[in-house]
C-alpha cells in the first residue's frame, strides 16, 4: 500500500491526459484518460493495473478494477487540463551518466576525448574515494536527475568500490531505478588511478554480493562496468566477460567514440578484427551490453552488435562538445539495433534527457545535409516522437527492461513525470488562441491558427526543461515535486 499524507491507499487513480511512444514514432495520446496504480501488495506495488481512456468517472473506473476495495482504499489526482498543457509522459532513461563527473559538467575546454580524460576526468574521478565527496555529488546528480524527469538512470561511478555501493545506496533512498558499476581499469591509467587486474574484478563481484544481498533493491541494479578497452587487460575483460555470463548481469562500455581512440584500440588488440570484436572475444556482448557512442563503426561491427543483441547509448551533446563526430543512428535503427538516448555528463554539459534528445534530432539534421539526394537526406532526419522514443521505450529496450518501463501499459510500473506547459517559470509560451480547449472568438479579423497536440509536444521538445517537470514517479513513489498536487 501507498501513504499519502498518513493515508493508505491500495489504488491510486490518475486521471488527464497521457502520452507515450510505444513504437518507434509512434506518438500515442489517450484523453481523459484513467490509470490505475496498484499497491495491494508488494508483489505488484507501483504496478499499472488498469487504463480507460475516455473516461468519465475515474473513481468508478478504480471500483470496477476491483469490487473488494473501498472508497477509502482509492486516491484519485485528477489532472485534466483542456488547454492540453499539462500531461503524463513516462520517465526518460538516460543510458550513459557519468555520477562521478558531475560537478565537470560544461568543463571541457578545447579537449577532445583523450585529453580531456588525462585533464579533468581521471582527476576528479580519483577525489571520490573520499565518501563525504561521494555523497555530496552523487545526492546531487541523483537530485537533479530526478528533476529532469529521469526516472532510471545507467551510472559510472569511479573505480572505488565503496563509492559504487554509496551510489547504489543513495539511488535506493531517493527512489530513482538505476544500474550501478565500479568503473574498471588495470592498465593505462594515471598512476593515481589505476587498479590491478585482481582487485579490479574482486572490487566487481563485492559489489553484486552488495546489491543483490544486502541492498536488496529491485529497482537498483549492479553492471559489470569496464571502462573501455585500453584500460582493461585481455585477462580483465575476459574475467568480467565470464562473470557476466555466470550471473546474468548487465555490462557498460565504450565503443567507437573517437578516431584517434580507435587506432590505439587497434594497436593494443591486434589479435582482435575490430574494436567491437575485443568486446566479442571477451564474452561482454548480450542483450544487457549497452555500448555507449558507436560512432565509427564498420558494417561487421554493426552487424556483430545486433547478431548479440547489444544496445547502443547514442550521445550527441558530448560527441559534438568533444568534437568525436555524429552517430548515424537512422542507419543503425534500419538494422533492428536497440538504440537509447545517453547525457554522458561530463563529456555531455547536461543531465537533461530533453535535452539529449533535441540534440539529437539537431544531429540527424547535419547527417542529412551531407546526402546526396533528397530522398536519403528525408530518411536520414529523426522525428521528434523518434526521439522522444529513444529517450523512453528505446532506452529501456537498450537495458533489456523493456518490458518493465518506458511506455503506459497494464502490466509495467508507474514511472512518469507530469509535464506542465503553464508553470510560472515555463520557458515554454503558449498564447491563449493557440490552446487547445480555447473558442475564442476575433471579430472582423482572421483568427490566429490553433495548435494540435503534436504542436504543443513540439513546442515542450525544443523549449521545455526541468521547470516543467512537475513531479516524477518512480515505481508509483512520488520522488520529486515542484509543487503540491492538489
Amino acid at each position: 500500500m501507498v501513504e499519502l499524507k498518513e493515508q493508505v491507499y491500495k489504488i491510486v487513480v490518475y486521471y488527464g491526459n497521457f502520452i507515450d511512444t510505444p513504437k518507434l514514432g509512434a506518438l500515442r495520446v489517450r484523453e481523459s484518460c484513467a490509470l490505475g496504480v496498484s499497491f495491494a501488495s508488494d508483489k505488484d506495488s507501483g504496478t499499472i493495473v488498469f487504463i480507460k481512456e475516455g473516461s468519465k468517472d475515474p473513481l468508478k473506473d478504480a471500483l470496477e478494477y476491483d469490487p473488494s476495495v473501498t472508497l477509502r482504499d482509492i486516491k484519485v489526482f485528477d489532472l485534466t487540463d483542456p488547454t492540453g498543457q499539462r500531461f503524463m509522459f513516462p520517465g526518460f532513461i538516460d543510458t550513459h551518466i557519468h555520477s562521478s563527473q558531475y560537478p565537470n559538467c560544461g568543463i571541457f575546454g578545447n579537449s577532445t576525448l583523450l585529453d580531456w580524460l588525462e585533464t579533468y576526468t581521471f582527476p576528479l574521478e580519483a577525489s571520490l574515494n573520499d565518501l563525504e565527496i561521494a555523497n555530496t555529488v552523487y545526492s546531487k546528480v541523483i537530485e537533479r536527475t530526478l528533476k529532469c524527469g529521469t526516472t532510471t538512470a545507467v551510472y559510472y561511478t569511479t573505480i572505488d568500490t565503496e563509492s559504487a555501493k554509496l551510489m547504489g545506496t543513495l539511488c535506493s533512498k531517493l527512489g530513482q531505478r538505476a544500474l550501478v558499476g565500479k568503473v574498471c581499469m588495470d592498465q593505462n591509467g594515471p598512476e593515481y588511478y589505476v587498479e590491478s587486474t585482481k582487485d579490479s574484478l574482486d572490487g566487481c563481484k563485492d559489489m553484486v554480493s552488495f546489491f543483490e544481498n544486502d541492498l536488496n533493491d529491485d529497482k537498483v541494479l549492479p553492471i559489470l562496468t569496464p571502462r573501455f578497452a585500453p584500460t582493461c587487460s585481455r585477462e580483465l575483460l575476459h574475467d568480467l566477460g565470464t562473470l557476466a555470463s555466470q550471473k546474468d548481469l548487465h555490462v557498460q562500455t565504450h565503443l567507437s567514440e573517437n578516431t584517434a581512440e580507435i587506432s590505439w584500440v587497434k594497436s593494443l588488440f591486434p589479435e582482435c578484427s575490430s574494436y567491437t570484436d575485443v568486446y566479442n572475444q571477451a564474452g561482454l556482448l548480450s542483450r544487457k551490453t549497452v555500448l555507449a557512442h558507436c560512432i565509427h563503426l564498420s558494417e561487421d561491427e554493426e552487424d556483430l552488435i545486433k547478431t548479440t543483441g547489444s544496445g547502443i547509448s547514442h550521445c550527441p551533446v558530448s560527441n559534438s562538445s568533444l568534437t568525436s563526430g555524429e552517430c548515424r543512428v537512422r542507419h543503425l535503427l534500419e538494422k533492428d539495433i536497440s538504440i537509447g538516448l545517453g547525457s554522458d555528463v561530463s563529456g555531455g554539459y547536461s543531465p537533461s534527457i530533453l535535452v539529449a534528445a533535441r540534440h539529437a534530432h539537431l544531429t540527424s539534421r547535419h547527417l542529412a545535409m551531407k546526402c546526396s539526394n533528397e530522398k536519403e537526406k528525408d530518411n536520414t532526419k529523426l522525428s521528434v516522437a523518434e526521439c522522444l522514443y529513444l529517450g523512453t521505450m528505446g532506452g529501456a529496450s537498450v537495458i533489456d527492461l523493456q518490458d518493465r518501463i518506458g511506455s503506459f501499459e497494464v502490466g509495467k510500473q508507474f514511472d512518469a513525470q507530469l509535464i506542465n506547459l503553464s508553470t510560472a517559470d515555463s520557458n515554454v509560451d503558449i498564447f491563449e488562441w493557440q490552446r487547445l480547449g480555447d473558442l475564442r472568438k476575433f471579430n472582423n479579423i482572421t483568427q490566429p491558427p490553433k495548435i494540435n497536440i503534436d504542436g504543443i509536444i513540439s513546442k515542450w521538445f525544443f523549449n521545455g526543461d526541468d521547470r516543467n517537470v512537475q513531479c516524477t514517479w518512480v515505481a508509483g513513489h512520488m520522488v520529486n515535486s515542484r509543487q503540491e498536487l492538489f
